[in-house]
């Protein structure tokens, strides 16, 4: 296979382009006003307000982008920022990462630890939620063989496949069942509670908490604790929690959590966290008998050179996450956009919504299937129409014993009229 490469003229070019663009975004910019304190219901309602927030991101007007869930893009702070810090990591290059490099990602460590509520010995760095999950899982060290692992089909499908494996890894019983859909959170909370009776021999779960295939948020705290009480632990996915949803970590039950900082943050891509409860961190391997003390969470990844300016960014994405509000005013508002185009397509004929209504159970991301179109052929058909007729961009979701789907997911620079699009094009193809 050949690789054109692009001449140095039109490298330049395009990139003399892209920087005039956005000169002229910036000068589109307004100041986001003061939140602190205001109802998240009301404010989520506030398209001024929305309109100041929106200005601060620089997006395509090719189409309208409905699918925001495969990772968050930066606001233009953030941006800023991380083009700042790479500039400053390219020209002193290796003098600043072999002297003040680590205390700067020691600071980052700081600030995370004090936003999640936790110590800053109890998290580590990666490049994302599935890299966290994945040394979470392999790591876990608490397993003999014949003993069980759980794991559903709305679970992330790279984590699936890591819990699949530990059946050659540890000698476990893998073990996975289908969640009911719809979904209540009492069917939801049976459904784990049959599997924990049916299999007194699981010593390990896989719990996500916003799946990213339909959206649907489960009852952590109500599951992690019937884990606990049948002595089973609980690796938890939270990449598609963390800025999307209000959650207090110290309240979830769970001593092992992947995050993702590059979706719901808005930090760079190459951005995720490990959570082991201090007094946990034993219970997973060192990676691959990384040196250093027992009990330091730093030996249980070793992910060689990092993207520095990418982490390095992370305290401005928390800067512009708390500015517009946190999590609390976000959730609210990526609800409100998800309600808009959800109710009116519940009242389109042949149009199953995969996702409740209840605020417990979703925010942004919820799914759809068209009724007898279950199949990964129809499905990509559907998101291709969407896009080639409508203008709307979607994707295709496998995963869920009932079928595939199509996720839609609104982000913050996302308009009520934008919104009201989709119901209109699924009417179309209905």
């Amino acid at each position: 296979m050949s690789v054109i490469a692009p001449s140095r003229r039109s490298f330049f070019g395009l990139s003399a382009g892209a920087a005039g663009l956005m000169a002229a975004a910036r000068a589109t910019e307004k100041p986001i006003p003061e939140v602190r304190g205001a109802d998240p219901v009301t404010l989520a309602q506030d398209e001024n307000f929305w309109s100041t927030v929106r200005s601060q991101y620089y997006v395509t007007k090719a189409v309208t982008n409905l699918e925001n869930g495969y990772w968050g893009i930066m606001a233009a702070p953030v941006m800023r920022a991380y083009q700042a810090h790479t500039e400053r990591v390219n020209f002193d290059n290796t003098i600043y990462a072999r002297s003040d490099l680590y205390g700067d990602l020691d600071a980052v460590n700081e600030r995370l630890a004090g936003f999640l509520g936790v110590g800053q010995d109890e998290i580590l760095l990666t490049r994302g939620a599935s890299e966290a999950l994945q040394i979470l899982i392999g790591g876990y060290n608490k397993l003999k063989p014949g003993d069980a692992v759980l794991y559903a089909d709305l679970d992330y499908s790279a984590m699936k496949s890591a819990m699949t494996w530990l059946e050659s890894r540890r000698g476990a019983e893998v073990i996975k069942i289908n969640l009911p859909e719809p979904a209540t959170k009492a069917s939801i909370i049976d459904a784990y509670r049959q599997a924990f009776e049916r299999h007194p021999n699981l010593r390990l779960m896989l719990l996500t908490h916003v799946n990213n295939l339909t959206g649907l948020i489960h009852p952590v705290r109500e599951i992690t604790t019937l884990a606990k009480e049948r002595g089973i632990d609980v690796i938890l996915d939270s990449a598609h929690a963390l800025g999307q949803v209000d959650f207090n970590l110290n309240n979830l039950g769970a001593d092992f959590i992947g995050f993702n900082l590059h979706k719901w943050i808005g930090a760079p891509i190459g951005c995720g966290l490990i959570y082991i409860k201090k007094d946990r961190i034993n219970d997973i391997d060192r990676f691959m008998n990384e040196p250093g003390a027992g009990d330091d969470i730093r030996t249980r990844a070793h992910t060689g050179t990092l993207n520095f300016a990418a982490h390095l960014a992370i305290p401005d994405a928390l800067d512009f996450h708390e500015i517009v509000g946190g999590s609390t005013a976000k959730e609210a508002r990526l609800r409100y956009l998800r309600n808009l185009w959800v109710q009116a397509a519940r009242d389109i004929p042949g149009v199953d919504i995969l996702t409740p209504d209840d605020p417990d159970m979703v925010a942004a991301l919820t799914s759809f299937r068209i009724k007898g179109r279950k199949t990964t052929e129809e499905n990509n058909t559907i998101v291709d129409e969407l896009k080639e007729k409508h203008g709307i961009f979607t994707v295709r979701r496998t995963g869920p014993a009932a079928g595939d789907c199509v996720r839609v997911t609104p982000a913050l620079y996302n308009t009520p009229e934008e919104m009201a699009l989709l119901p209109k094009a699924l009417t179309a193809l209905s």
